[in-house]
């Protein structure tokens, strides 16, 4: 597939914000049970949500380059029931929606109380928000994911690989950039926030590792014979049938070489995974505010590259019949 830098920017933006918005409420959900210290600034919540909201905000706006008509957006959602890109786009606004409730719970300090567990721990309804937001959170990572994982015919992304992968590269570079952030506003969360961010980092490495082997395995359901019903065992396409270019020369592949292929994976597995780790380790040791940040701004772009490949590997059944162009 043609890559579109539209949609790389949108799902590693919005994953990131859900990545973060996860990790705050998993340090206050911490703090309810006294295993963390609860945060008394509110301060921290909300310059957080502001970041989660801009991250969102960002995604979106970037998606608008890849309509056609721009203004007729709103139709997307009107196929809820069947597409899954449709869900996506419902459920978008909705976390953020969410996550703007809970940032003004934290701002303002209206946090009445909702329950009372049994052990006298006091559930407010930041608490309430930061469930529903989590929920909505992991609808999102699924819905974007189904979006490609639904795709039979493209096989390097009909596997629940894909939707894990998801999960866990926005939830790596969510819990690195709240460590970073941490780190000027709340220092005593810097190592909670690391040590996530590492422990996710690895599992995001074993999960994308295991779909670039499961790819590497992989070999097509058609054949140039079965594309075009013929049952010639040799059959050698000149032509793609056009005097120039077309929609489906242009958006079905990348037009890279396999060279070009090679070397975008080893630098997403290096920025995303290597680096990141290394950096993150770092910061155990010497507590450097920009330590952590360079982890986070490594690890984005290795995520941009990250997702390049991921549209690039994909082989549409249809370069069968161009493959003179591809």
């Amino acid at each position: 597939m043609n890559p579109a830098f539209s949609v790389i920017f949108l799902t590693t933006l919005i994953g990131a914000a859900q990545g973060l918005f996860l990790a705050l409420f998993t340090a206050q959900s911490y703090a309810l049970f006294n295993l963390l210290p609860m945060q008394s600034s509110r301060a921290f919540y909300a310059a957080g949500v502001l970041m989660v909201l801009a991250l969102s905000a960002l995604g979106l706006f970037s998606s608008l380059f890849h309509l056609g008509r721009p203004e007729r957006a709103w139709r997307s959602a009107a196929m809820w029931r069947t597409s899954w890109l449709s869900r996506e786009v419902i459920v978008l606004p909705a976390f953020m929606g969410v996550v703007l409730l809970y940032g003004l719970a934290h701002l303002t300090g209206w946090n009445p109380v909702v329950s009372t567990l049994a052990d006298g721990i006091l559930i407010d309804a930041s608490v309430v928000l930061g469930i529903l937001g989590t929920l909505l959170a992991f609808a999102l990572f699924v819905t974007t994911g189904m979006v490609y994982a639904c795709m039979r015919f493209m096989q390097e992304w009909h596997s629940p690989l894909t939707v894990i992968n998801y999960i866990l590269l926005g939830g790596a570079s969510g819990f690195t950039l709240a460590a970073a952030f941490a780190s000027h506003s709340a220092p005593e969360l810097v190592r909670f926030f690391t040590l996530w961010a590492l422990i996710i980092t690895l599992l995001a490495c074993v999960s994308r590792s295991a779909s670039l082997l499961r790819n590497r395995g992989l070999r097509p359901m058609s054949t140039l014979q079965t594309a075009i019903g013929i049952k010639h065992p040799r059959i050698t396409q000149k032509s793609t049938g056009f005097m120039g270019g077309s929609f489906n020369t242009r958006e079905f592949f990348h037009g890279q070489s396999r060279a070009t292929l090679r070397s975008v994976k080893w630098v997403f597995l290096a920025a995303v995974f290597a680096l990141p780790v290394m950096l993150l380790a770092t910061s155990l040791w010497t507590g450097s505010p920009g330590v952590l940040a360079l982890a986070f701004v490594v690890q984005y772009l290795g995520l941009l590259a990250e997702r390049w490949y991921f549209f690039a590997q994909a082989n549409h059944p249809q370069n069968l019949y161009y493959q003179a162009v591809a």
